[in-house]
């Protein structure tokens, strides 16, 4: 996850060859035509020199006379030629040292921000920094409403202060790290939420839309707490999906764990009801509710869900939803959250997620944690997100 994001993070701020290709810096190009202008000034002045002594042989009468005009000519000359070597010689050292790389300092798109003030960002530099991250983070799946939000943040850092020439680079990139912490909320830890309640069983419910991975997600965190000795059940409330009681009933017989069910087009809020009150009778723990896959603009199925919350009283609304969707997941979950104020994310697919903004975004539209990353096939691929983790992944640490 985000190595993709990572990779363009790194090129745009550290500088590429690629990027020196492209972006030759002002000052190369001006000191490139000050050597050109002076190669052509010293052909003039040599060709006139060849003149000027030519004609001065010839209308000169006295040898001596000749000589003497000669000599002065000549030594005119060398100095002057000698003073264009010179002048040549250091404008070739200096392109030279603009156009190679140095062992300490990768030139490239970032090294002509540098060139362009001497302790001050102005907004010039700065939006025309922020127009090239604009662009990686919105090819990375990061909603236009966050990229808003972190060019606002990098802004008040960078904007007009104080900050010497050898450190824009880091100061960049503490900025953007800042901006993301600040995005960002750090998860809460669901076994402990679910220990520290007494008597009733704690229940969680879980909705998304079809294809998202819930069933397999719930499954996983079912196998998650009975690693951490706390018994659960599982209610298959998706009664609408064709084989989806017979999945999730799979996946119970797999990891040892009840699972509730009634027939394909019973009422889901029935079936989560029978669960919570199995777990009651039982002395279970947690009682896990799978629901049918709804899209977030379906009005009826959203009304059912209203349903099955005002019935079960859930003590944790979890939305899932796959990394991979991009902008689709972000959209998803802010309509989910504004209807059903969701308490967490969990997203699915994270470990084939090469861009990584998806976390991003859903955490800033809807200002509730990503609880979880879904990474893999098996039941014990599924990690608790770590802010420090995607920080360091960015490359930003």
């Amino acid at each position: 996850m985000f190595k993709f994001l990572k990779e363009k993070l790194s090129s745009l701020i550290k500088g590429s060859k690629e990027t020196k290709d492209i972006e030759e810096t002002k000052e190369a190009k001006s000191l490139k035509k000050e050597k050109k202008s002076l190669e052509r000034a010293k052909k003039e002045k040599i060709k006139k020199k060849e003149k000027e002594e030519s004609a001065t042989l010839e209308k000169q009468e006295n040898k001596e006379e000749n000589q003497e005009k000669i000599d002065y000519i000549t030594e005119t000359g060398l100095k002057k030629e000698k003073e264009i070597n010179r002048l040549e010689q250091e404008i070739e050292e200096k392109a030279e040292e603009m156009e190679k790389p140095d062992s300490e300092e990768k030139i490239g798109f970032f090294s002509k921000f540098k060139k362009k003030f001497t302790s001050k960002l102005d907004h010039e530099t700065f939006n025309e920094f922020f127009e090239k991250l604009e662009q990686i983070l919105l090819e990375n799946n990061v909603a236009l409403s966050v990229v808003d939000k972190i060019k606002e943040d990098m802004g008040k850092d960078l904007i007009d202060i104080e900050i010497k020439k050898s450190d824009i680079e880091e100061e960049i990139k503490k900025s953007l790290k800042n901006s993301i912490q600040r995005i960002l909320v750090n998860p809460f830890d669901i076994i402990e939420k679910i220990k520290d309640k007494e008597d009733e069983p704690f229940v969680i419910l879980f909705f998304g839309i079809n294809g998202s991975g819930k069933t397999t997600t719930i499954a996983k965190l079912a196998h998650k707490l009975k690693k951490n000795n706390l018994s659960c059940v599982l209610a298959a409330g998706d009664t609408f999906r064709a084989a989806s009681i017979e999945q999730l009933n799979k996946h119970g017989e797999k990891i040892g764990i009840k699972v509730i069910s009634q027939d394909y087009g019973a009422d889901p809020t029935a079936v989560a009801f029978d669960a919570i009150k199995y777990a009651k009778s039982h002395g279970i723990k947690v009682v896990l509710i799978d629901t049918a896959g709804r899209m977030h603009t379906k009005d009826n199925l959203l009304k059912e869900m209203e349903k099955i919350i005002r019935v079960t009283k859930p003590d944790l609304k979890i939305f899932v939803a796959e990394a991979i969707t991009g902008n689709d997941a972000t959209e998803q979950a802010k309509t989910f959250d504004e209807n059903f104020d969701i308490d967490g994310t969990i997203l699915t697919k994270a470990d084939v997620d090469e861009k990584g903004g998806t976390a991003i975004s859903v955490g800033f539209v809807t200002g509730k944690p990503i609880l979880m990353l879904g990474v893999g096939q098996n039941y014990e691929d599924l990690e608790v997100f770590s802010e420090e983790e995607i920080i360091s992944n960015l490359g930003l640490d």
